[in-house]
């Protein structure tokens, strides 16, 4: 019995093992993948064979498709809010901070991007590094361009991105792990992102968004700038509505689509004091469990939206950078009393 029950295992691994190799294979001679490929060879002179043979080697995905319809962004702001703003992420962004002040200083220097937006945005993506995703690129954008037809033309572009990507850098396809969107690195950027705004901040010859926290912070800076971030204007500022002439007032627009004073004269008060506003606003309105919440936004606040184009993630980050700046302003006073 058990010399039966052996060879049964063995065949049905050997099964398992043909119907994977079969699989794989399967995906190369559909005519979408066939298309693609073909379009990379024309387009860019991939060898037909050899990427044929690294579409191969994709495995669909079908949790990725899942996460894509239940992303974090849909959940409330309180709810979302509370998962990121958290004392283990405060302190490992001050961290951080401490570790890279060179590097942080000179980001902004140079591109005009304060310390703590870049962390924040580095403590809400990764946790400063630490959690960069554990699906490989290869699978995960292959599985969104071929399997998820509403977002097929924008991740079909990042896969043909990633391509080129994985080409310039010498590595094969089937190497970097990251997010279930294939977000890479970080700062989670997309394949085209870090083609176009990865920098190689401290000039060693390659842009390292994997392992390089200097790369990291200047191409996040870089990805700022070039997106319009404007060195010492506010980002957003907390708000309560008064009547209802505010319910005449577009909320949570892609970009700033009313004045400050149009906002105002229409029954939206800001709660604290106006730090360097610009004349360009927008109102934001979440969902909370004991109710709605008012934001007035800024032009600032939609460049954090091209990095993420929920009003929840640009908000949060800018909460946690404020709560960065205060921290390391406290910290740093007194350090300096300790040497008074």
């Amino acid at each position: 019995m058990r010399r039966i029950s052996s060879l049964g295992f063995m065949a049905i691994t050997l099964l398992l093992l043909s119907f994977s190799t079969y699989s794989n294979t399967a995906f190369t001679q559909r005519k979408d993948v066939q298309l693609f490929i073909k379009s990379m060879v024309k387009e860019y002179h991939f060898n037909a064979k050899e990427l044929t043979a690294t579409m191969n080697q994709v495995v669909i995905q079908p949790d990725i498709i899942e996460s894509m319809e239940k992303p974090y962004e849909k959940k409330n702001w309180d709810v979302y809010r509370d998962l990121f703003l958290t004392p283990a992420r405060l302190k490992g962004g001050l961290d951080y901070w401490a570790a890279n002040k060179k590097a942080l200083d000179r980001a902004q220097k140079k591109y005009g991007v304060p310390p703590e937006i870049i962390i924040a945005i580095l403590g809400v993506e990764t946790l400063y590094g630490e959690k960069q995703g554990e699906h490989r690129v290869l699978d995960a954008l292959a599985t969104l361009a071929f399997n998820y037809p509403k977002r097929a033309p924008y991740f079909t572009k990042e896969l043909k991105e990633y391509l080129l990507l994985c080409r310039e850098h010498g590595v094969p396809a089937t190497q970097y792990k990251g997010s279930y969107a294939g977000a890479i690195g970080q700062p989670q950027f997309m394949p085209s992102s870090y083609r176009n705004f990865a920098v190689d901040f401290n000039h060693t010859g390659k842009r390292d968004l994997v392992t390089n926290n200097a790369d990291s912070i200047g191409s996040i800076a870089n990805y700022f700038y070039h997106h319009g971030w404007r060195p010492n204007d506010g980002v957003a500022q907390h708000a309560m509505v008064v009547g209802t002439r505010y319910k005449r007032i577009q909320v949570n627009p892609r970009k700033t689509n009313y004045y400050y004073t149009q906002l105002i004269a229409n029954g939206v008060k800001p709660m604290t004091a106006a730090h360097n506003h610009p004349s360009r606003a927008a109102l934001i309105e979440l969902v909370t469990a004991k109710g709605n919440e008012f934001w007035i936004a800024y032009p600032n606040f939609f460049v954090i939206t091209r990095y993420n184009s929920s009003p929840q993630y640009a908000l949060v980050v800018y909460l946690l950078s404020q709560q960065l700046k205060q921290q390391w302003a406290a910290v740093n006073i007194k350090k300096h009393r300790a040497y008074v």
